[in-house]
C-alpha cells in the first residue's frame, strides 16, 4: 500500500464515536464497523448541466482543475483520517470533464491506497469505454444522476427521463461495477415517486442502490427551498405506497437520524422485503462482532471466510442468524418459488440535505458525509454553504518533479471581467508545511503511475 494511515484503526473509530455524541446508538454502524460513511473528492468544478437544484457556486464553472497531486494529497488524507476501505465519490462538478488520462489515474491510485470508489456523474460523458477504463483500473461503484433538475432537452418527467436511465444501466452492465441512481426530489417530480421507485425494482437485476436527496437551498441553483410536502417522512412513505408493505426504516443507523435513513431491502419476482427487522438483534451483532473491520475493498470471498470463522467462535450467533434467516425466507417462499430462487439486493436511501442557511451544529458533528478539502474533511452541506471559502482558495503544492509551484483557482481575465463579486481567500499552504520525507514520499507515489 502507497501509504499507512497515520492513526490506528481503532484510533479512527474512537474519534468517530466522539464526534457521534448522542447519537452513537446501539444500532449506529459509525464508530463501530465503519469510520464514516463516504467522503468526496471533487476533480473538477466544472458541469455539462446547469441544474436547478445545483449545489456548485455561480464561479465554479470558471475554476480551473485542482493540481493531480491535490487529488493525490487529499485521497491521502482521507486514508489518514479514516482508514482504508473507505468509500470514496469521485465527484466535481462532472469528474468525467477532468482529462481523460488523469481521471484514470486518480481512480487507480485511489485503489492502490484501499480505498473503495464511485464515480459520480450525470453520465453524459461515461461512455462503456471509460467505464471499461476505470474498472480495469479499480473503480468499484458508478453512481448516475438522472431526474428532472437538469432540464434536459426532450424530457419533460421522470417517466421520459427512464429512457436515460435504462440506457446508463446498459453502459455499465458487467463491467464488475455497483449501479447506484442518484434522484433529487423536489416539488414537481414528488408525485413521480412511486413510478421511480417502481423502476428501480424492476431493474433491481441490475440496480443495487437508489438514493433520494431532498431539495435543499444551496449553491447556485434557482429554484430555493422545498415545500413542506418534501420530508423524509413523506418520502419514505412513498416508497412504502409503491411496495404495498411498510419497511421497518431505522434500524439499522448511518451517522444523524436528520440526515439519513438507510434500507437495505431483497427483491424476488419483484416483490420487496426488508434486510433488518430486529433492531436489537442487528445491535448485539454489530457489537459483537466489530472487530471484523474486513471492508468491500478485500473482496467477498475474504468477508465470509473472516465471519465465517468468527461464527465458528461463536457458535450461539449460528443459531441466532440461522432462525432469522429461515423466518425471512418463508415469509419470501412465495417470491422465490416465482422467481426460481433468484434474489436481488436494492438498497434505498433517503438524504436529507440542509439549507445553507439553516445549518445545524449537531448534525455537521455527527455527520457522515465528508468533502475533503486542502484543510481536511468538512461536512457536505456545510461545504455546500460555504463552497467559495474552499473552490477559491489558492494552493502551493510540489508537481512530479519536486518544484513547488502554485495554483490560482481563476485567471486574471475572469476576476477583471466578471460581475459577480469575488471573496479573496489566501494560501495558507507553505512548502514548510510538508515535511520533506513527505514531500519525497509523495512525489515518488505519484510518479506514473469524476459528477453529479
Amino acid at each position: 500500500m502507497a501509504c499507512s494511515p497515520g492513526n490506528t484503526r481503532n484510533q479512527q473509530l474512537a474519534s468517530t464515536r466522539e464526534r457521534m455524541g448522542e447519537h452513537f446508538t446501539p444500532n449506529q454502524l459509525l464508530g463501530r464497523t465503519h469510520t464514516i460513511g463516504c467522503v468526496a473528492v471533487e476533480i473538477t468544478q466544472k458541469c455539462n448541466l446547469d441544474c436547478t437544484l445545483c449545489y456548485l457556486s455561480e464561479h465554479s464553472q470558471a475554476v480551473r482543475d485542482i493540481p493531480i497531486q491535490e487529488v493525490f494529497k487529499r485521497l491521502d488524507s482521507i486514508l489518514h483520517h479514516y482508514g482504508p476501505g473507505t468509500s470514496v465519490q469521485i465527484t466535481g462538478g462532472d469528474p468525467t470533464l477532468r482529462k481523460r488520462s488523469e481521471l484514470i489515474e486518480i481512480v487507480e491510485y485511489a485503489n492502490k491506497l484501499g480505498l473503495h470508489t464511485a464515480l459520480f456523474t450525470n453520465g453524459i460523458a461515461a461512455s462503456r469505454d471509460l467505464l471499461t477504463a476505470l474498472a480495469k483500473v479499480g473503480l468499484n461503484d458508478v453512481a448516475f444522476h438522472v431526474d428532472t433538475t437538469q432540464e434536459r432537452k426532450g424530457f419533460v418527467d421522470e417517466a421520459s427521463l427512464n429512457a436515460i436511465r435504462e440506457e446508463y444501466i446498459e453502459r455499465a452492465k458487467g463491467l464488475g461495477l455497483m449501479i447506484i441512481f442518484n434522484t433529487t426530489v423536489h416539488t414537481d417530480n414528488f408525485k413521480e415517486l412511486p413510478m421511480l421507485v417502481g423502476f428501480f425494482v424492476q431493474h433491481a437485476d441490475a440496480v443495487s442502490f437508489a438514493s433520494f436527496q431532498l431539495q435543499a437551498e444551496t449553491g447556485r441553483g434557482e429554484w430555493g427551498a422545498r415545500a413542506d410536502i418534501i420530508d423524509p417522512i413523506t418520502v419514505k412513505a412513498a416508497i412504502e405506497k409503491t411496495i404495498s408493505k411498510a419497511l421497518p426504516w431505522e434500524k439499522v443507523r448511518i451517522g444523524h437520524s436528520d440526515c439519513h435513513s438507510y434500507m437495505p431491502t431483497l427483491v424476488a419476482d419483484k416483490q420487496v422485503y426488508s434486510v433488518v427487522d430486529d433492531a436489537q438483534l442487528f445491535a448485539q451483532f454489530i457489537e459483537e462482532f466489530k472487530h471484523i473491520q474486513t471492508t468491500r475493498q478485500h473482496g467477498t470471498a475474504q468477508i465470509i471466510w473472516d465471519y465465517s470463522k468468527a461464527l465458528l467462535a461463536r457458535p450461539k450467533w449460528i443459531w441466532k442468524l440461522a432462525k432469522a434467516t429461515s423466518s425471512k425466507l418463508f415469509e419470501m417462499r412465495s417470491s422465490l418459488f416465482k422467481s426460481k430462487g433468484r434474489v436481488h439486493k436494492l438498497s434505498f436511501f433517503v438524504q436529507n440535505f440542509m439549507d445553507a442557511n439553516a445549518l445545524q451544529q449537531d448534525r455537521i458533528d455527527a455527520c457522515s458525509f465528508m468533502v475533503m478539502t486542502a484543510d481536511g474533511p468538512v461536512s457536505m452541506c456545510k461545504h455546500n454553504a460555504e463552497r467559495d471559502e474552499h473552490i477559491l482558495k489558492p494552493l502551493t503544492y510540489t508537481d512530479r518533479h519536486g518544484q513547488v509551484k502554485q495554483y490560482q483557482p481563476l485567471g486574471e481575465r475572469y476576476k477583471q471581467n466578471n460581475i459577480i463579486p469575488i471573496r479573496q481567500i489566501s494560501d495558507t499552504t507553505t512548502p514548510s508545511s510538508l515535511s520533506a520525507k513527505a514531500l519525497t514520499a509523495r512525489d515518488k507515489r505519484h510518479h506514473p503511475a469524476k459528477s453529479v
